[in-house]
């Protein structure tokens, strides 16, 4: 099913008086389902919910725009501009394409929902969590910065590692009595030495791994467009393989939450493996080779599979 874009102008709804836009919504979609996900932790630093509205402070251009997001019917997405108030047509447009792609409104669910009916495992999970779209990380730096913070820790004390970075090195914004930040750019993490993020418990190796990440996209040589442009999902995993620091499991978790290729599946992940430990109601963990076989059925949809199957844990 063809979803509309995000920039018809036919669909957008404005506000003057509330400096606000509003969004349809394609279906199916439960506004709550993702706010419950946006709330798994009381030490994300990106955003702020409070009473079902999301604050977010988002990369648009040199600028940072604080934004507030809201549905109250699950038919319409509600964006608030907070400051600055007055922005031209071109930013607005910029603002509507990060929510759009931020909560993956241009993905038709009916297909994944009717595989998932059919599927033993996937049958809990879609009827648990029915309308939950696969939150995204529309900026590729922090997508990469977020993987490569992951690697080998717990969820905690990653986000404890990234609260760090981006009070360090991040754009800072007070505005009614509350503190927002964006993630840093990569500019100013290509210019650090390791040290400076050793100082902040990373290890050496990760230190490395970010810098080097950050010099490849201020040089131009890893584009977020030219790794769309690749289609093939072979071929962006080879791509992204080629970057030192960058495994198989991080660059599906990179392809699943940025670059929004279906078939993305970061197989060794732990929480996918605990997860599927739960639902089966098994002694152990399944293997790696199991967990192909219990995912045969979900091909072109490993993504969702492996996000609702994370939902489980958390």
């Amino acid at each position: 099913m063809q979803q509309h874009h995000p920039l018809d102008p036919s669909i957008l709804q404005w506000n003057e008086a509330t400096s606000s836009l509003t969004l349809p919504i394609p279906e199916p979609y439960q506004y709550e389902q993702n706010l419950g996900y946006l709330s798994r932790s009381t030490n994300e630093c990106l955003f702020r919910v409070d009473n079902s509205e999301i604050f977010k402070l988002i990369p648009i251009g040199d600028n940072p725009v604080l934004i507030a997001v809201h549905s109250e019917d699950n038919r319409e997405l509600r964006i608030r501009v907070l400051t600055p108030h007055e922005l031209p047509s071109t930013v607005w447009e910029e603002i509507v394409s990060y929510v759009w792609e931020w909560f993956d409104l241009g993905t038709d669910l009916t297909p994944f929902y009717a595989l998932g009916a059919a599927d033993p495992i996937l049958q809990r999970v879609t009827k648990a969590f029915y309308g939950l779209r696969l939150m995204g990380i529309p900026d590729l730096f922090e997508a990469m910065s977020w993987g490569i913070i992951g690697q080998q820790i717990n969820l905690t004390f990653a986000y404890t590692l990234k609260r760090r970075l981006v009070e360090n090195y991040g754009t800072r914004l007070d505005w009614e009595g509350h503190t927002y930040w964006a993630f840093p750019t990569p500019q100013r993490i290509a210019a650090l030495l390791p040290e400076a993020l050793t100082a902040l418990q990373f290890t050496g190796k990760k230190a490395e791994y970010l810098i080097g990440v950050a010099k490849l996209m201020t040089d131009g040589l890893l584009v977020k467009e030219a790794l769309l442009a690749l289609g093939d999902y072979a071929e962006m995993e080879k791509k992204l393989l080629l970057i030192r620091g960058i495994g198989p499991w991080t660059a599906n978790y990179v392809m699943m939450r940025c670059l929004r290729n279906p078939a993305a599946f970061p197989l060794a992940d732990v929480g996918l493996h605990n997860a599927l430990k739960h639902v089966l109601d098994l002694e152990h963990k399944p293997t790696l080779a199991q967990i192909q076989e219990l995912a045969a059925g979900w091909r072109g949809w490993e993504a969702y599979a492996t996000f609702y199957l994370w939902r489980v844990l958390y």
